[in-house]
């Protein structure tokens, strides 16, 4: 079942380090958010296949925001 990862803050995606198809663990880093000067990782809250990546490097996100499906 396809479950949504969130942005948790509001910030610019500085890094996106997960791309579809890539497989990933629990707690893995799928993109990295920054705020306030400051690099937030955003990580997987299960072990799964990325589907889908839906930000790119430089765009700002809002808390909530979905930035990447995970199958």
């Amino acid at each position: 079942m396809p479950e949504e990862i969130k942005a948790h803050i509001t910030g610019v995606v500085y890094q996106v380090t997960a791309k579809p198809g890539d497989r990933v663990q629990a707690g893995d880093p799928v993109v990295v958010l920054e705020s306030m000067k400051m690099e937030i990782p955003v990580e997987a809250p299960r072990a799964g296949a990325v589907q889908e990546i839906r930000v790119k490097e430089g765009q700002t996100v809002q808390e909530g925001d979905t930035i990447a499906v995970l199958a």
